[in-house]
């Protein structure tokens, strides 16, 4: 059967991509620890997905990637996560020169595509102030979902702090001096933004794409495509990238 799974195993989320002939099928995002819970079973060395409990037959090649990975090796094959998510720029836009822009649930990561592959890379995996968790102990404060957060980029106050954990707190106290609700949520776009700009600084960025959660939101969209001068290519859908390069890794497998 011409048929080939990918997992990325992210530190918040779960992605499941299906490359089968009709093309890409895609299963979650799940939570993470409930998703070890229902769809794992434990094994020494390594657990195994329960592929029945998410109806995908047992034969199809399997790849996985993401920090959970190692925890899926029974049956599995395990793919580096910058990697995974090159494979899946060029599996989804058929780019193969390219600057790649990760944010991730703990971490951001830029790496740089040519002729198809990672060339170079740089990563930012010792502060959160740039993820996605951070993005959703923001909107959390804010008490807005993440997309309308993503809506708002005028008239932004500053914050001054760069720490995810002293951040939160700002913000609140902010609030609590009456700042506008989408004035603050422009201020955290522009936190996030600052972050990302010196990882991005490494590159000559002709062709930005942008992977994970940071894609959905169009204010950091707008704000980076405006530092840049060039519009970012958004992939579909932007947070199963690394999922849809293990399906292809997967499907060189099996071949």
């Amino acid at each position: 059967m011409n048929v080939f799974y990918g997992v990325d195993l992210g530190s918040r989320y779960v992605k499941v991509a299906i490359d089968e002939p009709g093309g890409y099928r895609f299963l979650g995002p799940y939570d993470t620890a409930e998703f070890y819970r229902t769809y794992v079973e434990p094994a020494p060395g390594g657990g195994v997905l329960r592929r029945e409990s998410l109806g995908l037959e047992e034969e199809p090649a399997l790849a996985a990637t993401g920090y959970g990975r190692a925890r899926l090796g029974g049956g599995a094959v395990m793919v580096p996560e910058l990697e995974a998510i090159v494979e899946g720029v060029k599996a989804l836009t058929g780019l193969a020169e390219a600057v790649i822009l990760d944010v991730g649930g703990q971490d951001s990561k830029v790496m740089l595509m040519r002729d198809g592959r990672m060339a170079d890379f740089a990563a930012n995996d010792r502060c959160a102030a740039s993820s996605g968790k951070f993005m959703e102990n923001m909107s959390a404060a804010l008490g807005m979902s993440l997309q309308e957060m993503g809506e708002h980029y005028r008239d932004p106050v500053e914050l001054s702090s760069t720490c995810a954990i002293f951040g939160e707190s700002e913000l609140v106290g902010l609030m609590g001096e009456g700042y506008e609700l989408d004035r603050l949520a422009a201020g955290v776009n522009q936190a996030i933004l600052r972050r990302l700009l010196p990882l991005l600084s490494r590159f000559d960025v002709r062709t930005l794409v942008l992977t994970g959660g940071v894609a959905y939101n169009a204010a950091l969209r707008g704000l980076l495509g405006e530092r840049l001068g060039l519009e970012p290519a958004v992939p579909e859908p932007p947070d199963f990238v690394a999922a849809v390069g293990c399906c292809s890794l997967a499907r060189r497998k099996g071949e």
